[in-house]
């Protein structure tokens, strides 16, 4: 079993805390099918061969990156599971604070798997942006999203939770800075209608997104994110798109049955 990263320094009263979600992401891509299935995508052929050396580096990216404990997992652990450690990660998250936290994440997680050996990959920064907005299209090889899938009356707008950080408190002093990124905490839950409004958009952007060839996203939904209804309208992009559950958790709360759907162009089912 793979160590997971520690996120001792993270301030989970303005970052999520890592939880059954993120562990699932964890379970998932270290699990010997989905390990398996990277390694003949991006590291080794069918036989178990290495692929030629001079192929490009895999771009990791993670939509919402958070604490950065999946980042750092998967960037850490890269040669165990991609097969190669010349890879390179970036994280993007519309909080500040996020960014700031999933930097010394990943940063720690790899200090700690290298250990004198190269097992890690390369972790490039965090960038403070809204979804896929800040990278350059068809580039992403691995992308990664545990979006914000708990249904809610609206999703809280990043303008709005600064416009209102910013108004003059009771006793007419300015609001401490602070309290902007406190509320921004709500975006990593808040989805919306559904809890579908924010991966909604993800979707509509992962065909530009990815590269056209090897690009593979993970994206985790809940039950009442209308999983079965998500897959479908997937498939419905064209022939060449594929998309399997690669991993599933149990109930928790009597309705939050999580699952994990790996999208791509071509690829082999999940075993």
């Amino acid at each position: 079993m793979l160590p997971t990263p520690s996120t001792s320094h993270v301030d989970v009263n303005l970052v999520y805390e890592p939880a059954e979600d993120s562990f699932l992401f964890l379970d998932t891509l270290s699990s010997v099918a989905e390990s398996s299935f990277l390694k003949e995508r991006f590291g080794h052929d069918p036989q178990g061969r290495k692929r030629d050396v001079q192929s490009p580096s895999p771009l990791i990216v993670e939509v919402g990156v958070g604490s950065g404990v999946i980042l750092g997992f998967l960037t850490a652990h890269a040669r165990q599971i991609l097969g190669r450690n010349d890879v390179l990660s970036v994280g993007v998250d519309v909080s500040r604070p996020a960014c700031q936290a999933s930097t010394d994440t990943v940063h720690v997680a790899c200090q700690a798997a290298s250990n004198g050996s190269p097992e890690s990959g390369w972790f490039f920064t965090s960038l403070n942006a809204d979804l896929t907005s800040v990278i350059r299209p068809g580039t992403v090889d691995v992308l990664i999203c545990n979006p914000p899938y708990v249904p809610t009356a609206e999703v809280p707008h990043t303008l709005d939770i600064r416009t209102q950080a910013a108004k003059i408190s009771d006793n007419g002093e300015e609001q401490n800075p602070i309290a902007e990124e406190a509320n921004l905490i709500s975006l990593s839950y808040a989805g919306g209608t559904d809890g579908m409004e924010v991966t909604n958009r993800l979707l509509e952007q992962l065909p530009t997104a990815l590269d056209s060839k090897r690009g593979v996203a993970y994206i985790l939904l809940c039950n009442q994110n209308r999983p079965d209804e998500v897959v479908q309208r997937i498939r419905q992009w064209g022939a060449d798109w594929t998309v399997h559950v690669v991993g599933r958790s149990g109930k928790h709360g009597g309705w939050e049955k999580l699952q994990i759907l790996r999208i791509c162009r071509g690829g082999q089912p999940a075993s």
